[in-house]
């Protein structure tokens, strides 16, 4: 199972609340939220990970306003996920 946490002091301080009211697509394997805030998606590996990287660049491409927030948060998600070590290290592979 692999865990990326999305800090929610970044860019659009995204936090579990923000995603749902985003409407943004969930992970496969769900959303949670940590203790402090952070939001953290579910992948059962990372290609479900790029996969989901790879759906939600889609999902944002269907937005007409590139400046709002959900786009943003579309986009921050998108960063979490390429920058995570184990998906890098994947995709290197």
């Amino acid at each position: 199972m692999l865990h990326i946490a999305i800090p929610s002091d970044g860019l659009t301080l995204l936090n579990l609340k923000k995603f749902e009211q985003f409407d943004l697509p969930a992970p496969p394997g769900g959303i949670d939220s940590e203790t402090n805030g952070n939001l953290v998606l579910s992948f059962e590996d990372e290609q479900q990970a790029v996969d989901y990287s790879m759906e939600l660049d889609r999902f944002s491409e269907t937005l007409n306003d590139v400046d709002s927030p959900r786009y943003k948060a579309a986009g921050e998600i998108m960063k979490a996920i390429g920058e995570d070590e184990f998906v890098q290290a994947y995709i290197q592979a």
